[in-house]
């Protein structure tokens, strides 16, 4: 159940989050460190400890590398009182001369609030999959003409990003004070509504990506439909077909949602989450880009969904390239189908 506290606590664990992806970005040990508590520990398969520690090394070892991108979704949380657990959909761009990556895999965090501050307390990495394909970017700054490019990232300083927050800071200081804010009951269910909303899409891809028949089952209601390509028809029939079709066919899937735009009127609720869908079969890497497209319902004061259509905008297929030797092979920790995936292990903590 969403309320006020909980609203509050999550926005804090998502900049938490969204701190320490930034800040590997930027090779910027400090920054990394401050998104952990000082006693915090992280297991990411090449190493094991002190997050402290882990923040030197994260950031010597990103100062000397090709440009980087840690796109963090926003994350499914379980939240009480000053403690939490999260699990979050990372797809991180690396790359090295003359070739490009894509690793796709997940933050499994515990976090506790110390002195008003939500910081991780302990960082499990799990890597679900990966494509390695030779470099074919177009190294300049984007744009037809120089006056129309747009600042190109870096390392440290020298990135136009960490400028520009400069800048911005400077200026929102010599801003005036804001009115005193008033809270509209309408717009904070608005609000609670959509958080609950939120939880559906991220469990929606645990499910699937799992193949967690129960799960999906739980997010729809008994009368829900779901028009996915491969099953269509009730949701109920939705959730067997596509868990047991996921596991005779695919190594293995991973959605990651962003972009979530929902409007919540009375019990009633639309809404459009941009998706991001990698799949290993047959040899094949597909990537597809697309939206669900949704229908919801508060009854008895729960939120479930009633309709979704997946929307197909694009897809690409290549020859799989996926490796677990070289720089993979300390990720030993990888997603599993059912409770052989470690996110049980963690909610169940909580």
């Amino acid at each position: 159940m969403h309320d006020i506290a909980s609203l509050i606590a999550a926005d804090g664990i998502k900049n938490a989050l969204a701190l320490h992806s930034r800040s590997v970005d930027r090779a910027d040990a400090g920054m990394i460190a401050a998104s952990y508590h000082d006693d915090a520990t992280v297991e990411y398969g090449f190493f094991s400890g002190a997050a402290a520690e882990l923040a030197s090394i994260l950031a010597s070892a990103m100062a000397s590398a090709g440009a980087t991108l840690h796109r963090t979704a926003p994350p499914m949380m379980k939240i009480a009182g000053n403690r939490a657990v999260s699990e979050a959909y990372v797809i991180a761009y690396a790359s090295e001369p003359g070739m490009q990556r894509m690793i796709f895999g997940r933050y499994l965090d515990r976090l506790e609030q110390r002195d008003g501050q939500w910081r991780i307390g302990h960082r499990h990495y799990v890597m679900d999959g990966n494509i390695n394909r030779p470099d074919t970017m177009i190294h300049h700054p984007l744009g037809p003409s120089p006056d129309h490019r747009v600042p190109a990232g870096g390392k440290g300083p020298a990135d136009a990003g960490l400028a520009l927050l400069t800048l911005h800071h400077a200026q929102s200081r010599r801003a005036q004070g804001a009115a005193p804010m008033t809270v509209d009951p309408a717009a904070l269910d608005q609000m609670l509504s959509r958080a609950a909303i939120h939880d559906l899409a991220m469990a929606y891809c645990r499910g699937v990506d799992r193949a967690d028949a129960d799960l999906l089952k739980a997010i729809f209601w008994e009368d829900g439909t779901m028009v996915s390509g491969v099953i269509n028809g009730p949701a109920s029939e939705f959730a067997d077909g596509i868990t047991q079709y996921c596991q005779a066919n695919m190594d293995y899937c991973f959605h990651s949602v962003a972009n979530e735009w929902i409007e919540v009127k009375g019990d009633h609720g639309v809404g459009e989450h941009y998706v991001i869908a990698h799949v290993s079969a047959g040899g094949q890497d597909m990537m597809t880009g697309g939206r669900y497209i949704d229908r919801y319902e508060r009854r008895d004061g729960v939120w479930k969904i009633l309709s979704r259509t997946f929307v197909a905008d694009w897809n690409t297929t290549h020859p799989n390239s996926m490796a677990l030797d070289g720089m993979y092979e300390p990720l030993k920790t990888r997603g599993g189908w059912g409770s052989a995936d470690p996110v049980y292990a963690l909610w169940a903590t909580l």
